[in-house]
C-alpha cells in the first residue's frame, strides 16, 4: 500500500485526495493546507496539516501529492523526493522552466516516479484523437482553446491563480501537450498576444491571451484562453488538427456550457475528415468525467511505482510544454517573437 500524503486542498487537491481515498493501492496519511476549508464527504477524518514541512517531516509518506498553487509546485516536489517520496504534481510543473527542469533532474538523480497532472493523457477520447491525428500524418494545424466565462466563486478562483499564473500557461500546458505527442517534432519559435479586460485583477497580469508555437517539421499550433464574468461563450471550444490528409475535431454540442468543468474534458463526437474519403464521426458517449479522469490518473501513478515504468518522455514533454507556454508568456509581456 502505497502512503500518500496531499498537499494542496483546492478542487483538484480534494479530487486527487477522494481518488486516493477510494483506491486500494493508496493509504492517505495526511492532509495539508494553508487554512482549514470545508472538505467532501468521506475526507474528513484524516490528519489535517496547516504546514507542508512539518506534514511531511510527520508522515514520512512514500507518495506526495503536489496540488498547490504553482509557485510552490517545485520546491514542494523536490522536497518530497529529497525525503524520500515519489511525486505526483499539478500542471503546470513550476512557473520557470529552470524549475521545472530542477524537479525533473531531481527525479533522475534520486531514481524517483515524478508523475505530472495532465489529466488529457488518460482520457480515452483525447487518446484516440491523438492516435487518428498521428495516423494522418503531418505537417499539422493545431486549433485549440478553452475560453471560461466565470463569475462568482469561479471567477474568485481564476483571479487567485492569476496572481501567479496567466490563463495560457495554467490551462495552456494541457493543449500544448497533445500538440507534442502528436508532432514529435521540436517547438522553434513562439509569438504571443495578451489584454487585461479587469480591473480586479493583479496590476501586471492579463485575462485573455492566444500564441502561436512553430515546429521544426513545419507543424504550427494556435492556441486562445481567457477568463473571466465578460469572456464570450461562443466557440469557446475549439480544437482542430488539421494535416494535408484530413482532420481530426472534436465537435460539442450546442449544449455545452464554457462554465462546466466536465465540459473541459468531454468530447461528445469526435469527427475525422479523410481527404477524398468524406468524414467519419465517433461517438464519444459514456466517457469519463472530471472524477473519473481522477481517478484514473492516480491509478496511473501507482502502476508506475508498482511497474518501475520509464516516464522520461513525460516528464520531457512536461519541460517543454511549460517552456512554450513561458515563451508565449515572454512573448505578450515584451512584443518579441521568443526563440525556443
Amino acid at each position: 500500500m502505497i502512503r500518500v500524503l496531499v498537499a494542496g486542498l483546492g478542487n483538484m487537491g480534494q479530487s486527487h485526495a477522494l481518488s486516493y481515498h477510494k483506491n486500494p493501492d493508496f493509504q492517505i496519511v495526511g492532509l495539508v493546507n494553508r487554512s482549514p476549508r470545508p472538505l467532501a464527504e468521506g475526507l474528513e477524518g484524516y490528519p489535517f496539516f496547516d504546514d507542508y514541512a512539518q506534514a511531511l517531516a510527520a508522515t514520512k509518506p512514500d507518495l506526495v501529492c503536489v496540488a498547490t498553487y504553482s509557485d510552490s509546485h517545485a520546491d514542494y516536489a523536490v522536497a518530497a523526493m529529497e525525503a524520500g517520496a515519489d511525486v505526483f504534481v499539478e500542471k503546470p510543473l513550476a512557473t520557470t522552466v529552470a524549475d521545472a527542469q530542477r524537479v525533473v533532474d531531481t527525479a533522475a538523480r534520486l531514481g524517483r516516479k515524478l508523475v505530472i497532472g495532465y489529466i488529457l493523457r488518460h482520457h480515452p477520447s483525447w487518446q484516440r484523437l491523438i492516435a487518428e491525428a498521428r495516423a494522418l500524418g503531418g505537417p499539422y494545424v493545431f486549433r485549440l482553446n478553452l475560453n471560461q466565462q466565470s463569475s462568482g466563486p469561479t471567477w474568485e478562483v481564476h483571479k487567485a491563480l492569476m496572481e501567479t499564473t496567466p490563463p495560457i500557461v495554467d490551462c495552456g500546458v494541457h493543449y500544448v501537450d497533445v500538440m507534442l505527442q502528436i508532432t514529435d517534432a521540436d517547438p522553434v519559435e513562439v509569438r504571443g498576444m495578451g489584454l487585461r479586460l479587469a480591473d480586479d485583477i493583479a496590476p501586471d497580469m492579463y485575462n485573455y491571451g492566444h500564441f502561436q508555437v512553430l515546429f521544426s517539421d513545419g507543424s504550427l499550433g494556435w492556441y486562445e484562453a481567457g477568463w473571466g464574468p465578460m469572456i464570450s461563450d461562443t466557440a469557446f471550444f475549439v480544437k482542430d488538427v488539421v494535416s494535408p490528409r484530413g482532420a481530426v475535431s472534436i465537435r460539442m454540442p450546442d449544449s455545452a456550457r464554457s462554465d462546466d468543468i466536465d465540459t473541459h474534458t468531454k468530447t461528445s463526437t469526435l469527427r475525422v475528415h479523410r481527404v477524398g474519403q468524406g468524414h467519419e464521426d465517433l461517438s464519444m458517449a459514456d466517457e469519463p468525467g472530471h472524477q473519473d479522469l481522477c481517478d484514473r490518473e492516480q491509478a496511473f501513478m501507482a502502476r508506475a511505482i508498482a511497474e518501475d515504468l520509464d516516464l522520461a518522455r513525460h516528464m520531457q514533454d512536461a519541460v517543454r510544454s511549460l517552456a512554450i507556454c513561458l515563451a508565449a508568456d515572454e512573448s505578450v509581456r515584451t512584443g518579441q517573437i521568443v526563440k525556443l
